[in-house]
């Protein structure tokens, strides 16, 4: 089974979405099931997990309500105020009735806050708690800046699984950073954090990025977590900036072709299945 961890969905006219600057203006329309299902067919994906997209309830039970109607997304990567007292009430009705089954994860842009060290706050330690108290996944999106605060985190909990979403988006346009070298392999020390191969095509060139130019930093995360701590996510359609979905998992392919099969098949399944708990066809 082939699953892709890690992709979208959203309606631009319904909804307001900070990060979709006029860069990104392309993207600026409904993206829905309807449109990713033929790419699946087509490249021979049998799974997804849906992640969120900015701080919404709304949003969140939205996802739910479509995963619950559309047999191959597995699982939702959702949104709760973590600073909210109430916090683990509302996962708790997230979770409550058909639709809530699908909830897997949760997770907030922290590399879209100021302080660098917001994880760290006593309110969003005590909604991190929440989550894993409830027994979902709690996904890293930051950038180098938030590893620290983030290895932190995930140090406090150790019963909690945490997931780094794209590789902690190294500048591959700028040659890398200092930070993300340092702190990548303190995160891999870790038992307890796993990592996404997903977003690094939007983090390079978007119009002249190589397999090749993507290959130190793939290599970098396989030698610190091991593919049986990695897996692939198409970042759709964010990555139609830079790629088509076809073309975002034959890199991705290529990035590991040089595994056993065993590997191969960790990285581009069996690892999000496990790690998010997916149990749907």
């Amino acid at each position: 089974m082939i699953i892709d961890a890690h992709h979208h969905l959203w309606d631009y006219q319904a909804a307001r979405y900070p990060w979709m600057t006029e860069k990104l203006a392309a993207l600026r329309r409904r993206f829905g099931p309807e449109d990713l299902q033929p790419l699946l067919a087509a490249c021979g994906v049998d799974a997804t997990v849906l992640v969120q997209t900015y701080s919404s309830l709304e949003e969140t039970r939205g996802f739910l309500e479509v995963a619950s109607e559309t047999p191959w997304i597995a699982g939702v990567v959702g949104w709760v105020d973590l600073c909210a007292a109430e916090v683990a009430q509302r996962i708790g009705t997230l979770r409550s009735g058909a639709a809530g089954r699908t909830l897997v994860g949760i997770r907030h842009q922290v590399h879209d806050e100021p302080d660098p060290a917001w994880l760290l706050r006593p309110e969003v330690q005590r909604g991190v708690a929440a989550v894993g108290h409830a027994g979902l996944v709690f996904d890293f999106l930051v950038r180098p800046r938030e590893l620290p605060s983030a290895h932190e985190t995930a140090r406090r909990h150790p019963e909690m699984r945490f997931v780094v979403d794209h590789l902690a988006k190294p500048p591959i346009l700028d040659g890398g950073s200092a930070a993300w070298d340092a702190w990548m392999p303190r995160m891999a020390e870790l038992p307890n954090v796993w990592c996404k191969l997903s977003g690094l095509v939007t983090e390079a060139d978007w119009q002249g990025w190589s397999v090749e130019q993507l290959r130190p930093y793939v290599e970098r995360a396989l030698s610190w977590f091991g593919p049986n701590r990695l897996m692939f996510g198409s970042d759709w359609p964010i990555c139609l900036v830079a790629a088509s979905y076809a073309r975002t998992l034959t890199t991705a392919r290529a990035l590991v072709q040089g595994l056993p099969a065993a590997s191969q098949s960790a990285v581009f399944g069996e690892t999000a299945a496990a790690v998010y708990g997916l149990h749907r066809s």
